[in-house]
């Protein structure tokens, strides 16, 4: 069990470390001047994702909501994976395919930023909500792998994990959203 608890830890260091590479940091600064414009222009911060990925848009919203580490002002960000009743009825009446995009529609204006999070970059509606996004003149930017290439091209910014694995890549892009979350605090702290 050691060595495997060992494997797992040095698999997650792996992809983490070749995040130290420009293009990385390039594409983390990217999103985060993005996030920094938008919030300072009166936008909100519109995050979405599925299963773990849900998980992670709503970890961030928190974050900007509230605080990350330092005192300020609150941050507009909302996830879209919180409305149940939001969720089930579009679900239901158009299918899961809108579950985002609908909500966008509803939620969102061209001062915003969309930001979806998806391991594969293939999910249906993450493609579909970044598409309403566009088609609203917001921003749009994701949090990928490097399956997600095609995900990648259809936004303004994305940073596109490298590996295979789920799990790693989930835990990447917390870190990112973590990343993401202490710059856009600084500016507006300092």
């Amino acid at each position: 069990m050691r060595d495997k608890i060992k494997a797992i830890l040095e698999q997650s260091i792996a992809v983490k470390q070749k995040l130290f590479q420009d293009e990385f940091v390039g594409a983390i600064a990217k999103l985060a001047e993005l996030t920094v414009a938008c919030l300072k222009s009166g936008g909100k911060i519109i995050l979405f994702g599925n299963g773990g990925s849900a998980a992670d848009a709503q970890h961030i919203a928190a974050e900007l909501v509230g605080r990350f580490a330092r005192e300020r002002r609150a941050l507009a960000a909302i996830a879209l994976s919180c409305n149940t009743s939001n969720l089930t009825a579009v679900g239901n009446d158009y299918g899961f395919r809108q579950v985002f995009s609908r909500q966008i529609a509803a939620l969102g204006g061209s001062r915003d930023l969309a930001i979806g999070i998806s391991t594969s970059g293939t999910s249906d509606n993450i493609l579909a909500a970044i598409s309403q996004a566009k088609s609203m003149g917001m921003k749009t930017a994701a949090l990928t792998s490097e399956r997600g290439k095609a995900l990648a091209r259809t936004v303004d910014a994305a940073v596109c994990i490298p590996g295979q694995d789920t799990a790693r890549i989930q835990e990447a892009h917390i870190t990112v959203g973590h990343i993401l979350c202490a710059l856009t605090e600084q500016a507006f702290c300092d």
